[in-house]
């Protein structure tokens, strides 16, 4: 059994998305019901939403679509992590109006397409901190070179549940492995942190990676965090941009079948249903 905690759903008749024009590739729709259907046939059996950075204004929509989606019937749809902008004065109101919807598990803020100076903010530091003491979770999404700083805003934040997206998202095409690793070690350190093995064949070389190529980054995730500290996400459909869903699992399978039965487990599910309180 697996959950996916991160996968993008883009209708792009109900949303905006205006990164997408710089994607030619990920810039069509990528449905539920193709995901369904795929993810069925390969072991996937509960999905979280992870937001798609969709324009400031329509971050509550897109909310409120995944929830339509989580309605009907036979959807493996069990919550959604929403966009969020931390920076702004009224993050507090943001934050109070989403209690109100218990499907929202969590929030990410992309940070690999802002200036640095914005989550090294005073403002931005203190918004994330008002998650303390809830069941919210916060994703971090940024580059490897942005991992120090990632490293002042969990300190500042010590009592908020993090997930660190992408294996911190290395340069897997050309095999960086260093400064990567130190960087990792610095935040496996934080025990309010959990590690996300997801998109790492997207960072490789087109579809011409293979198993060795991830193999170092995903063990060096595994081995920093702990089996007890792992979660697995597709990054669906943005994993397409080095292979395929498919592709990937065969991947994740092949790649965790050293840990024991107890750590895939872990791992694969376990993990996931404890951070973000699923049923």
């Amino acid at each position: 059994m697996l959950i996916d905690t991160h996968v993008h759903l883009i209708d792009r008749n109900r949303l905006s998305y205006p990164w997408l024009n710089d994607v030619p590739a990920l810039n069509h729709d990528a449905s539920y019901t193709d995901y369904l259907r795929n993810s069925r046939q390969l072991g996937i059996e509960k999905s979280l939403h992870m937001e798609v950075n969709v324009a400031d204004a329509e971050m509550e929509q897109e909310s409120a679509f995944i929830k339509e989606l989580m309605d009907q019937p036979g959807s493996q749809l069990v919550g959604a992590i929403a966009a969020c902008c931390p920076e702004n004065n009224d993050f507090p109101a943001y934050l109070e109006r989403q209690q109100s919807k218990p499907w929202i598990k969590g929030f990410r803020r992309v940070l690999h397409v802002v200036d640095d100076e914005i989550s090294r903010s005073e403002l931005f530091r203190k918004n994330v901190k008002l998650l303390s003491g809830t069941d919210y979770v916060f994703d971090i999404c940024a580059r490897a070179d942005q991992l120090p700083i990632m490293v002042e805003l969990i300190d500042a934040c010590p009592d908020v549940q993090f997930v660190l997206d992408h294996c911190g998202v290395p340069n897997v095409k050309d095999k960086q492995l260093d400064p990567w690793r130190a960087f990792m070690g610095h935040i496996g350190k934080r025990p309010n942190v959990a590690g996300k093995v997801s998109g790492v064949i997207a960072y490789g070389d087109s579809e011409n990676w293979t198993l060795d190529d991830i193999r170092p980054f995903v063990e060096h995730t595994v081995e920093v965090f702990g089996s007890d500290r792992i979660v697995w996400g597709s990054d669906s459909p943005v994993c397409t941009l080095g292979g395929s869903l498919a592709s990937w699992v065969a991947a994740t399978r092949l790649l965790f079948s050293q840990y024991s039965t107890d750590e895939r487990n872990a791992m694969f599910y376990k993990n996931a249903q404890r951070i973000w309180h699923l049923q």
